[in-house]
C-alpha cells in the first residue's frame, strides 16, 4: 500500500518537474524565462565581450573623366522618293557626265551638253514616232525642219513626244512603229543639224504627237529641266503628263509656228543672203511668253537648236 503511494507522488513529482523546465525555457504570456516571481517585466540579460568595431571606408580619389564622345550614329536610310505618277523615267544620255541648260532662251527646249558617242536613251517606255538618217541641214539656208539634224522621237506610254536631236548615229532597229523599252539605246550624241559648229550636245524637247508637216511642235513646246533635274537626281516618277496635255489644251494640237519659222533664201549674186517674211506671231507665242527671247533670224545669230 506504502509502495503504490511512493510510486503515485513519484509520477506527481516528475511531471512538475516537467512543467518547470518548460516554463523555465519558454516563458509564460509573452514573460521571458529567468524573470523574479512577481516581476512586471521580463529582466535584461547583460551582454558580455569586446563590442565590435565600426570601419571607415575611405573615400575614392576622383579619377579624372575622358571627355564624353557622341555615340556612333547609323547609317543615313535611304528613303525613295514619293511616287508621283504610274510612268517611270530615265534620264536621256547615259553613262557620261553632263552638263544642260535651266532656262528659256529661244524655245522651250534644253541643249544636253556630253561628249560625242555617249548614249541617247529612251527617257520612257514607248513607241518610235519619227527617224531622221540624214544631216541635210544647210548654214546657207537654215531650214527650221532640218536643224536638229539626225534625229529620233517617241511617243511615251505618258502619251508625251520626246525629241533626241543633233545625233551622230541612230541605233540599229529604231525605225517608226518599233517599241522601246526606257532607257534602251536610241542613238549618239553628236554634232548633226546647226550644231555642227559646236560642241557635241544632245538637243532636248518635250511636246506632243503631230504630223511631220508641224515641225515646229516637235521643237519642243515644254521647258524640260525640272523633269531633267528630277529624273538626274532619283525621282523617276516626276512626269510632263500634266503639264503637256494642259498646253495642248490650251494651245490646240497644232498651233501656228511663232519661233524660228522661216528659212533663209539662196544667196542672191549681190552676196547677201535675203530672208523670206516672217509668219505674224500668235497670241500664244512663246515670244510673247518669253520677249527677252532673240530669234537667230533677225539678229543674224545661229545657235545649236
Amino acid at each position: 500500500m506504502r509502495s503504490g503511494h511512493i510510486g503515485r507522488w513519484a509520477a506527481v513529482t516528475g511531471a512538475v518537474l516537467l512543467t518547470g523546465a518548460c516554463t523555465q525555457a519558454t516563458g509564460l504570456a509573452g514573460i521571458g524565462a529567468g524573470a523574479g516571481a512577481g516581476a512586471g517585466s521580463p529582466s535584461t540579460v547583460a551582454v558580455s565581450g569586446t563590442p565590435s568595431a565600426t570601419a571607415t571606408t575611405p573615400s575614392p580619389t576622383p579619377q579624372p573623366q575622358a571627355a564624353e564622345q557622341p555615340p556612333q550614329g547609323d547609317d543615313p536610310v535611304n528613303v525613295p522618293p514619293p511616287k508621283l505618277s504610274k510612268y517611270s523615267y530615265a534620264f536621256p544620255v547615259k553613262g557620261c557626265k553632263t552638263t544642260y541648260q535651266r532656262k528659256l532662251l529661244v524655245l522651250p527646249k534644253t541643249t544636253i551638253w556630253a561628249p560625242q558617242g555617249c548614249s541617247f536613251v529612251s527617257p520612257v517606255e514607248g513607241v518610235v514616232d519619227e527617224v531622221n538618217n540624214q544631216d541635210r541641214w544647210q548654214p546657207g539656208t537654215d531650214a527650221g525642219a532640218d536643224r536638229e539634224g539626225r534625229f529620233v522621237t517617241i511617243i511615251g506610254d505618258d502619251g508625251v513626244r520626246y525629241l533626241g536631236g543633233h545625233l551622230d548615229s541612230i541605233a540599229d532597229g529604231v525605225k517608226p512603229g518599233a517599241k522601246v523599252k526606257k532607257g534602251q539605246v536610241l542613238g549618239r550624241v553628236g554634232r548633226s543639224g546647226n550644231a555642227r559648229d559646236t560642241g557635241s550636245n544632245l538637243y532636248f524637247a518635250i511636246s506632243w504627237k503631230t504630223g511631220p508637216a508641224f515641225w515646229w511642235v516637235r521643237r519642243g513646246m515644254v521647258e524640260p529641266w525640272d523633269y531633267l533635274d528630277a529624273w538626274k537626281k532619283g525621282n523617276r516618277t516626276y512626269s510632263p503628263r500634266e503639264e503637256t496635255m494642259k498646253l495642248r489644251g490650251k494651245l490646240g494640237e497644232t498651233p501656228p509656228c511663232s519661233v524660228q519659222c522661216v528659212s533663209r533664201q539662196a544667196t542672191p549674186q549681190s552676196g547677201k543672203p535675203t530672208k523670206t517674211p516672217r509668219p505674224r506671231r500668235s497670241s500664244n507665242s512663246d515670244a510673247d511668253r518669253n520677249p527677252t527671247a532673240t530669234d537667230p533670224l533677225t539678229d543674224g545669230g545661229v545657235t545649236a537648236g
